[in-house]
């Protein structure tokens, strides 16, 4: 079958694969549309030792089941696999399970036109959802769970000052579901003017430069780091008011920057966030269905065969904050 290759730092190219081998528990799908993830362009970058290359990455995807109790029907798959029994996943936490998977970084992924996976990762899509929109269901519930453990300490206030540090899908969409919920004052640092100007037609958001100004205030209730950089972590610690949380959901290094001494003295809540519960990806669905949050204005669907360029784009800053690729074309 035809797959986007991950080859080798800053390489990708199109090879034709073997197809997937389902065990006993899994199912395959018929793949027709994949994001490219920020994790994607990490590994591509050659900064995760957990996805070797040659590896079929991509994660966020749907398609059409192949056999099975569900042949034919439509399906967001949910990525992360878990093992089902331990604690964890027992208490709905099935994201914190020790032996958790991702398909796409030691098992083959999603760019491709098929994968195995197990039915229990498949919800069946609404007709009237279309294929595009629920490819975003993946980096969706990233940010919904992200939002979830900022706002636990919003006291139900939606005047908090909010910032979010990065524009790319995760920090957008973290925007987006903060705007559904009823929060309106939400700044989002971004680097990239080409983001910035989508930016500020997406939503009722104040964006900056951070390389030239700060949010408005230093006081800032609820920090969203999309990026996970040292720069974004020295900021944080810098915007966010006493009493205040910083959720830390980016990944880009694991460089200094954290002010672990004012976040001790001023009693700040950090907090670390990997993925999202089954009931996060379920609310992910829920505002793409109903048209609360969508793709229109900031998302650009290629041909797998320009995956390759894809890349590099994004590389370049010269992409949209998301890039699906069309595999069946």
């Amino acid at each position: 079958m035809r797959a986007l290759v991950y080859t080798g730092m800053q390489l990708s190219e199109i090879r034709d694969v073997p197809a997937p081998v389902c065990d006993r528990q899994q199912i395959v799908v018929d793949l027709a549309f994949c994001g490219i993830c920020g994790s994607d362009m990490h590994a591509w970058h050659g900064h995760d030792e957990r996805r070797v290359p040659p590896l079929v990455l991509g994660h966020e995807a749907v398609g059409v089941v192949q056999d099975g109790a569900l042949q034919g029907a439509r399906v967001a798959i949910n990525p992360l696999m878990t093992c089902g029994s331990c604690a964890c996943c027992v208490s709905g936490n099935e994201h914190l399970c020790a032996q958790r998977e991702l398909i796409g970084m030691r098992v083959p992924g999603a760019f491709a036109e098929k994968v195995a996976i197990k039915e229990q990762n498949l919800t069946v899509l609404p007709d009237d959802l279309s294929f595009v929109e629920a490819a975003l269901a993946e980096p969706l519930a990233c940010s919904v769970h992200a939002v979830g453990l900022a706002v636990q300490h919003a006291d139900d206030d939606r005047a908090a000052t909010i910032a979010i540090l990065g524009g790319g899908a995760i920090g957008l969409l973290a925007g987006l579901v903060l705007l559904d919920y009823g929060y309106q004052n939400i700044w989002i640092a971004e680097t990239n003017q080409l983001r910035r100007s989508m930016l500020e037609k997406l939503g009722n958001f104040q964006t900056y430069d951070p390389r030239v100004s700060a949010a408005s205030q230093q006081n800032v209730d609820m920090i969203i780091d999309a990026v996970g950089s040292g720069e974004t972590r020295r900021a944080a610690s810098a915007l966010v008011r006493p009493g205040g949380v910083i959720v830390h959901i980016g990944l880009q290094d694991n460089l200094d920057g954290l002010d672990s001494r004012r976040i001790t003295l001023q009693e700040i809540t950090f907090k670390g966030t990997y993925c999202y519960r089954n009931d996060d990806f379920a609310e992910a669905l829920r505002l793409l269905h109903e048209g609360a949050v969508t793709g229109s204005g900031w998302v650009d669907v290629r041909p797998l065969a320009d995956g390759a360029k894809a890349f590099q784009d994004i590389h370049n800053g010269t992409a949209p904050p998301k890039i699906i690729l069309d595999i069946t074309a």
